[in-house]
């Protein structure tokens, strides 16, 4: 129970990226450069689940070639939030990947996954 109060007092205000985020934002920024990304939008779209039951990706992108996907950015998942992702990859024709940051004593960089 204490893990899940200092979790919440750790929240930060919607529209606010946490490090992670910022940090995924920054490899969004270098394939927009590099022209693999046309473009991305911090919680750029919400997708409807059920009534009053909502899912917004961290990162709506899209690819060169013009095909969207949505990205989701975890330090670490709880069972609620891969539930969402699993049933919105479902409902909507679109790519929904999960990236975790890995550790540096692992080589850096992104581990995907998709739904």
């Amino acid at each position: 129970m204490i893990g899940r109060q200092l979790q919440a007092l750790g929240r930060l205000k919607v529209g606010a990226m946490n490090k992670t985020e910022v940090a995924y934002a920054a490899t969004l920024e270098q394939r927009k450069q590099a022209g693999e990304v046309a473009w991305y939008k911090f919680e750029g779209l919400k997708f409807r689940l059920a009534d009053n039951t909502f899912y917004t990706p961290d990162f709506v992108v899209m690819l060169a070639d013009g095909a969207l996907e949505a990205h989701e950015v975890k330090g670490f998942w709880q069972d609620d939030a891969r539930a969402k992702i699993k049933i919105v990859a479902d409902l909507y024709p679109i790519r929904f990947i999960a990236i975790q940051a890995r550790p540096k004593k692992d080589g850096g960089g992104w581990k995907v996954e998709d739904f």
